[in-house]
């Protein structure tokens, strides 16, 4: 019979803090338990800059997960962002002895370890090694190398880093709570999981996840993940430009550019004006509709343009087009700049739909926490009888290995 195990994930984001709890089966199904939210404090851009006001955040998500899966939270896969993430794919080589002909797991390994044997910055750890592909005797695209024959083993790998101190601060945050951190997962390849179907990333197709602080991104060709970043630069930002512009404070600016602001401003009828209120009711003034627009389309343009300019020379192969999900893709109009920005297809995709409390979360805002259920469940699919120590591998005693307490 299928066998069953239940998961959390935490998304520390620049908005919103949210622990999610899913149930995962053997067969792929996911049920959605429990989800705990609060507002953040404590962070900009994706990164942690005051500890104990995250932790407070962190603990009130928490209990609010607890109380609604019904499940005691200990455990949990933590979805990290950044713009000190980067990303570069690199190939090992290595040749079997002369007396072997079969491919072997520590084969596999030491194809691995050449891969990751790149120059990164001193001060970068490793956060991901994703498989793209094997290459046997010159042949590509081979999935699995164990127990073929073959003289020399390729493995071509999509390497992603980032610094080791703003990584570790994250996992010693969570920590401290306390809580236990089962793995480290860059954000956009956990959402990834539950946007795009496996035919999406076998056609190519640029996931976009447009949050408050950040804008990241993941890339696939031909089914394998190609590019991966962070833009640091977010739904915040054209707030602060609304806010800016008009003079006004940025929680009015917020509301303003969520209620009636468009990133879309040539087609609003000529004279258009908006009334710009504060919380009792009492009206400020007002401001032409198509200049509030036009403020919003120049910061969501310059957004998309930067990750445009990251995968350049992948647009031509996205036969699946561009996919946004994150709290910002629900902004009006940001499909049609997005569509003008890469000149392809978009999508506007939240999470994919799993039983349980399903209705609410499959916002698009909650594609990355709920994305990591998924990436767990893969994770272990893929390592099932390893001991939970082994399953952390050589990338989390990295990066555990100088967290002080």
């Amino acid at each position: 019979m299928a066998r069953s195990t239940i998961y959390a994930g935490l998304e520390i984001g620049t908005h919103k803090i949210c622990v999610v709890v899913g149930e995962a089966k053997r067969d792929g199904a996911i049920k959605i338990l429990g989800v705990g939210q609060a507002p953040s404090r404590g962070v900009r851009k994706g990164e942690i800059v005051d500890f104990e006001k995250v932790q407070t955040c962190v603990n009130d998500a928490l209990v609010r997960a607890e109380d609604r899966s019904d499940v005691m939270i200990r455990n949990v896969f933590l979805g990290v962002t950044g713009a000190h993430i980067e990303s570069l794919n690199n190939r090992g080589r290595h040749r079997l002895p002369d007396d072997q002909t079969e491919i072997t797991e520590d084969d596999v390994e030491e194809a691995k370890e050449i891969a990751r044997s790149v120059s990164i910055p001193q001060s970068n750890v490793f956060l991901h090694s994703v498989t793209r592909q094997y290459i046997v005797d010159g042949v590509e695209a081979v999935r699995q190398p164990i127990g073929r024959e073959g003289r020399v083993l390729e493995a071509d790998y999509h390497i992603i880093h980032g610094i080791r101190g703003r990584v570790q601060n994250a996992i010693r945050c969570v920590r401290e709570i306390p809580l236990e951190v089962e793995d480290v997962v860059f954000n956009p390849v956990a959402a990834a999981q539950v946007v795009l179907t496996r035919e999406a990333k076998m056609q190519g197709a640029l996931m976009i996840d447009f949050g408050a602080g950040t804008c990241d991104y993941v890339l696939y060709e031909d089914g394998m993940i190609t590019a991966s970043g962070c833009v640091p630069l977010g739904g915040d930002h054209i707030t602060n430009d609304v806010a800016m512009a008009l003079q006004i404070p940025n929680g009015r600016a917020e509301r303003l550019k969520v209620e009636e602001g468009s990133v879309l401003y040539e087609e609003v009828p000529e004279g258009e004006m908006l009334s710009i209120e504060d919380d009792t009711g009492l009206i400020l003034g007002e401001v032409e509709r198509a200049f509030l627009n036009e403020v919003m389309n120049l910061r969501t343009r310059e957004i998309l343009t930067q990750v445009r300019v990251r995968v350049e020379e992948h647009l031509g192969r996205l036969g699946a087009g561009v996919y946004l999900t994150g709290g910002v893709s629900l902004m009006k109009g940001v499909d049609a700049v997005a569509r003008e920005v890469f000149g392809t297809k978009v999508t506007r995709a939240g999470s994919a739909p799993v039983s349980g409390i399903t209705a609410t979360f499959e916002n698009p805002q909650y594609s990355a926490p709920i994305g990591l259920i998924r990436y767990a469940q893969i994770l272990d699919s893929e390592k099932p009888f390893l001991s939970p120590l082994k399953r952390l591998g050589r990338r989390m005693q990295e990066l555990l290995s100088s967290v002080t307490f």
